[in-house]
């Protein structure tokens, strides 16, 4: 009944869960850098968390360069500064909506798919064959998919920054009346490498959180599939979560 005790329980569990997906994660690190790779697993993840994730970024990243013009534009017209959409446009894109989308697209299929792929193996007790085998599952299971989200969401993000500019300009040309070679023009003139840097060093961040954080709840799911589901959805909310706040962090370092 005491209020001060509810809060307390819910900090200190918290805290304990931040420090255990710590010491999964710095685990999960160890193992990427231990041999033996798994050559052959580490490709089917990249081909599974990149290539097949290029239509939901795409998709995405064409309807929000469209929005953002639309809505800047709108916003610029009240102080007649229409001039400055593509300059918007492309900061926004590279520094700050490319790889956050991206990351949150990616957690809700990537993550939630390895929470269930690996939650499943793990109730199946799988995981523990393995290791009676003398076979390390974060070597086999969890280094693989760590490397391969690490490296390719950065891909991705370059691929979503570029259609996401598109969208904005095809808009803009197409529906505001813009010139399309002052259009490119003001974009390649205003975006600076660094900009595309902080969006690519978020994405390889955002790609190790959301891979970590889907094997973290998978590995340690328990109670049949009512686990699993839990251990899905949990990978998700984590992922996401964390992916805003690192992205708030990540921002102000290099901000200042």
């Amino acid at each position: 009944m005491n209020p001060f005790a509810s809060i307390g329980r819910g900090t200190i569990g918290m805290l304990s869960e931040i420090g255990r997906f710590s010491a999964f994660a710095g685990r999960a690190i160890a193992a990427v850098f231990s041999p033996p790779l798994f050559l052959g697993q580490f490709l089917r993840q990249c081909w599974q968390i990149g290539y097949l994730s290029l239509p939901v970024i795409g998709i995405t990243a064409v309807f929000i360069g469209a929005a953002l013009a639309l809505n800047i534009y709108v916003g610029g017209a009240r102080f007649n500064a229409e001039q400055f959409v593509p300059n918007i446009v492309v900061l926004g894109i590279t520094r700050e909506l490319g790889p956050v989308l991206a990351g949150l697209m990616l957690a809700g299929r990537v993550s939630a798919g390895i929470a269930a792929e690996i939650g499943t193996m793990r109730v199946t007790e799988q995981i523990d064959a393995m290791t009676t085998l003398s076979t390390d599952p974060f070597r086999y299971l969890i280094a693989p998919r760590v490397l391969a989200a690490t490296l390719t969401l950065p891909i991705l993000v370059l691929v979503a920054d570029i259609i996401g500019v598109m969208g904005g300009y095809l808009i803009a040309v197409n529906s505001l009346d813009f010139n399309g070679a002052a259009y490119l023009r003001n974009t390649f003139d205003f975006v600076e490498a660094q900009d595309v840097i902080l969006g690519l060093v978020k994405a390889g961040v955002f790609g190790f959180i959301i891979a970590a954080m889907g094997a973290y709840q998978g590995y340690h799911s328990s109670g049949g599939a009512l686990g699993v589901g839990r251990a899905t959805t949990n990978a998700v909310v984590g992922s996401i979560v964390l992916i805003l706040a690192v992205n708030y962090l990540i921002t102000a370092l290099f901000v200042e």
